[in-house]
Parts: structure tokens; C-alpha cells; sequence
């Protein structure tokens, strides 16, 4: 005898797996929202009250480094999370999430295509094709950094659809290179030093926004098949994200005070935008930390250490806005050196 389930039973079954997945999307939907409007109105807000005058189109530039920041932690986190998945006994390689990285060069792409017209009408917005000068680009070190950024996009791009995804660590590092040259400028006080510091900053904030989103989306394909070894790997990122976690709080602190003399930091985290970013980025990188801390506690204590995703989704959303605030904090004028 066979026993069917009846239509109604079927579909009674499957409505909390639908309500589940319509919440996601309207989640999802959501913060995309917030993750577009901080950028765009950040700069706004930070500004008021300043007397600081910003470059024209600084929310527009805002918008385009944030989704340059967040096409630069995909990819790298993914190349991450599946080294630290290959050091995992029993791991189920072979049951990978799709990867985002060709999406995310092909946004990179055009974020770094906007950021490079910008450079080409000397920092002013362009409204027309005639008011960009490209062939300036390669005269000047801001132009060749931004053409660098868009070229290594597009291999990136290229690399991700190849059959050797892993060789995107090369332009994926000429991109951190680029980055940490272009914010600091000749002109500043040793910029040699302080694009080394940006080097490490922005190379350990990548592997720690981008390596826990895919370790989560790893996770989610494994949470029934592989629990086991799923734990393992988020205990495996956990031990790795302490020290990068500890490496982008000291190279923070130390470009900030390269910025702000310790005499003067109070007051220009209140009276300035670049100030007023930075300590608005303080108090989320904070909230992650603690975040953090509360997925460690549970992976370790827990009777299902797996319970830790939950702490650790509400992190990897702090972690975004962190990236939407450092996309403002780049667009912003620098703080004055008194």
C-alpha cells in the first residue's frame, strides 16, 4: 500500500518555509535600502554644522567606493573561507555555494569606471562625454591608481569565470595596493607609511567581512549533511579573525593619530565630518566585536555550536554598514592638522 500526502497537507507544509523565505527577501530588500542611502546621505550629515566645505558629488562617491569596498571583500572572503574549508577533516568541498565574485567584479567594474570619470574631470562630476580628459588619466598618479583599479576588475572578472578562480589573489592585490596608494598622496607626512598601514587595514577587513559571509553561506549548504565539520570551520574563522580583528583596531588607531594628533582628536570627533565618521565607525566596529565575542561564547559552550550563526549573521550586517561607513569616511575631507 502506498500513503500519498494529501494537496492540502503538502501545501500547509510548505507555507512556513514560504512566510521564511518571502522574510529573507524583504530582509534582504531592506538593508540593500540602508546600505545605499548611508552612503548617499551619510556625507550630508556628517557635514552639517562643519563649515567644512566637500568636493561636489561626495554622496555620489561615496556610493561608488562602498560598492568598490564591498566587491573587494567578496571575492577575497571566498578565497578564504575555502582555504580554511580545505584545513577542515571531513569537510564536504565538492558542496561549495555558487560564488558572487564575477557579480561583484562586474559592480567593482563599474564603481571603479565611475571613480576613474570623476578623477578624469579633475574631482568635479562629469555631465558630459567632452568634460572627461582620459588621456590625463596616465599623467597624473591618481589617474594611473584609478585605471589600475579598473583594469584589475576586469581580470578579476576574468579569472573568476575561468577554470582557476584562485588566481583572482592577483589583481584582487593589486586593487589593495592601489587603494592603500591612493589614500595617501605624495604630498602627505611619509605616505609611505601610511599606505602601509592602509595595506593591512583594508587587507584584514576584507578577509574578515568577506571570509565570514561565505563561511556562513558554507554553513547554511552544510548545516544537515556536515554539522561536524561545519562547526569546525566557523571555529577555525573565529581563531583567524581574533588577530585580524586585533591588526585593524592597532593600524586603525595609529592612521587616525597620524591624522589627528592626539591633541586635538576629541575635538575633531565632534566638530569635524571626517571626525564624526570615524567615531560613528568606532562605535559599529564595537557592536561587531561584541557580536563576535557572543558567537565565540556560543561555539565554544553551546550544546549545538552551530546556535553561533545567529550572532554571526548579526555580524556580518555590522560589518556592512562598517563598509558603507568607510566608503563615506573616503569621500570626506581630511581633518585638519592643528
Amino acid at each position: 500500500m502506498t500513503l500519498t500526502r494529501r494537496p492540502a497537507d503538502v501545501a500547509d507544509a510548505s507555507e512556513p518555509a514560504r512566510r521564511r523565505a518571502t522574510g529573507r527577501a524583504v530582509a534582504v530588500l531592506a538593508l540593500v535600502a540602508v546600505a545605499a542611502l548611508l552612503p548617499l546621505l551619510g556625507p550630508r550629515t556628517a557635514l552639517q554644522g562643519t563649515g567644512e566645505a566637500a568636493a561636489p558629488g561626495v554622496g555620489g562617491i561615496a556610493v561608488l567606493r562602498t560598492v568598490l569596498f564591498a566587491a573587494l571583500c567578496v571575492p577575497v572572503g571566498e578565497l578564504f573561507a575555502a582555504r580554511l574549508a580545505r584545513r577542515v577533516p571531513g569537510a564536504p568541498l565538492e558542496d561549495a555555494p555558487r560564488s558572487w565574485a564575477p557579480y561583484t567584479a562586474a559592480a567593482g567594474f563599474v564603481a571603479a569606471l565611475g571613480l576613474a570619470s570623476v578623477v578624469a574631470t579633475g574631482n568635479l562630476l562629469p555631465h558630459h562625454l567632452s568634460d572627461m580628459d582620459v588621456g590625463g588619466l596616465y599623467r597624473t598618479r591618481e589617474g594611473k591608481l584609478a585605471l589600475l583599479e579598473v583594469n584589475a576588475f576586469a581580470v578579476a572578472w576574468l579569472c573568476a569565470r575561468s577554470r582557476r578562480p584562485g588566481t583572482q589573489v592577483w589583481p584582487l592585490a593589486a586593487l589593495v595596493v592601489a587603494e592603500a596608494l591612493r589614500a595617501h598622496p605624495t604630498t602627505e607626512h611619509s605616505p609611505l607609511v601610511g599606505s602601509g598601514l592602509t595595506l593591512i587595514h583594508v587587507t584584514c577587513a576584507a578577509l574578515w567581512a568577506g571570509g565570514l559571509l561565505h563561511v556562513l553561506r558554507m554553513l547554511r549548504r552544510w548545516r544537515v549533511t556536515a554539522s561536524e565539520a561545519g562547526a569546525a570551520l566557523l571555529g577555525r574563522y573565529a581563531r583567524v579573525a581574533a588577530v585580524l580583528f586585533a591588526a585593524i583596531t592597532a593600524t586603525g588607531i595609529w592612521s587616525a593619530l597620524r591624522r589627528m594628533p592626539p591633541g586635538t582628536v576629541l575635538d575633531q570627533l565632534t566638530s569635524t565630518a571626517y571626525g564624526r565618521t570615524l567615531l560613528a565607525k568606532v562605535l559599529v566596529v564595537a557592536a561587531v566585536a561584541a557580536l563576535a565575542v557572543w558567537a565565540r561564547l556560543r561555539l565554544r559552550r553551546a550544546a549545538d555550536p552551530l546556535s553561533a550563526c545567529s550572532p554571526a549573521r548579526a555580524e556580518v550586517v555590522a560589518l556592512g554598514v562598517v563598509v558603507a561607513v568607510s566608503g563615506v569616511l573616503t569621500a570626506l575631507p581630511l581633518p585638519i592638522r592643528w
